[in-house]
């Protein structure tokens, strides 16, 4: 009776999450494995970080970049392995998913070259805004990376607002805000690694409680890739993701905010996204904000960062990148109770 009562409890607990586990697991591996051997590559192509270059690095000796290159395999690889098994009779890569995919192939590429020689801001998001507005281009029933209404929390989950001919510029432009906050929070040891890993394991549960395995599946294999990662590039790191890892992590993690989490539950849609990549945004706001009461333009470096405040607050990398890790967690934490409590 003790093995049947364990068993079902088991099995209620992992209803709709044996996939996303299994996807997450060959992430991991494949990331972590796979790393040592992209770092190799970076040193000899010259892809390295110098901390001399400004005095907003933080480590003090060249480390080589390019981590996207194997958080990228380690995703594709997980995708490619486990969703013909989740869906052997219906069509398992659809149209947005290769979509994503293939752009997100694109912005590892792009990284990379950014990572040797430095492109400017404009072109960089010119890039990512022509990503936002690429996807939306590439749909089927089965779903579309576009924004095309919105949730009015204050007249209950059936009311919306229709973007109508907004729909492709808003979506462009919240990828680019996403997908641009998680480089830039990229400035401590493990910190964008580590927030990617919670924020994609949050939009995992949303996508189960939404009914959305496909969603769930994805998004497992962004949070195990940035796992597998982590392990190398916590502190003191061996390697860091680079632009191409950053621009990946966020650009597919807006893509499947708006695939799932944003249609999950109408009446609070646009609160998910704030709280689940709440530390970047807030990262993206407070900096903006003190470069515009400063003079500023918005799109200079310095060291404003959350990161670079705790830092100077005498904490060491490790305390800092715990503290954001912490505060990730809890936000994640309030959007799975939001949801929850919508879908009850």
């Amino acid at each position: 009776m003790i093995q049947n009562l364990v068993a079902a409890v088991s099995t209620g607990l992992l209803q709709g999450f044996r996939a996303p586990l299994v996807t997450a697991l060959i992430a991991v591996i494949v990331t972590y494995l796979l790393t040592p051997y992209v770092r190799n590559v970076a040193i000899q192509q010259g892809a390295v970080d110098d901390p001399n270059v400004d005095d907003r690095r933080v480590h003090t000796k060249p480390i080589p970049r390019w981590g996207g290159l194997a958080i990228y395999a380690g995703i594709v690889a997980a995708i490619g392995i486990v969703m013909p098994f989740a869906y052997p009779t219906t069509k398992a890569f659809p149209a947005y998913l290769l979509a994503m995919l293939i752009i997100a192939g694109f912005l590892v590429v792009v990284g990379a070259l950014d990572d040797l020689y430095q492109y400017k801001a404009k072109i960089q998001a010119l890039v990512l805004l022509l990503a936002g507005v690429s996807v939306q281009f590439f749909y089927s029933s089965t779903g579309r990376v576009q924004i095309n209404t919105v949730g009015i929390p204050i007249h209950g989950p059936a009311s919306y607002i229709a973007l109508g001919a907004l729909a492709v510029p808003l979506t462009a432009f919240y990828i680019f805000v996403v997908t641009k906050t998680m480089d830039t929070i990229d400035g401590v040891d493990g910190l964008s690694a580590g927030i990617a890993t919670i924020s994609a394991g949050t939009l995992v549960v949303i996508a189960v409680y939404s009914g959305l395995p496909r969603v769930a599946i994805v998004a497992a294999a962004i949070s195990g890739s940035a796992l597998g990662f982590l392990r190398h590039n916590y502190n003191p790191a061996k390697i860091f993701m680079g632009t191409g890892g950053a621009y990946v992590l966020g650009f597919l993690m807006a893509c499947l905010s708006i695939v799932g989490a944003l249609k999950s539950a109408a009446a609070v849609s646009l609160l998910i996204p704030v709280l689940v990549f709440g530390v970047p945004i807030a990262d993206a706001f407070i900096v903006i904000t003190r470069r515009l009461l400063s003079g500023q333009p918005i799109t200079q470096a310095d060291k404003r960062h959350l990161h670079h405040t705790l830092l100077g607050k005498g904490l060491s990398q490790r305390q800092t990148v715990l503290i954001l890790y912490a505060f990730a967690a809890v936000l994640c934490a309030v959007a799975l109770f939001v949801v929850r409590g919508n879908h009850v």
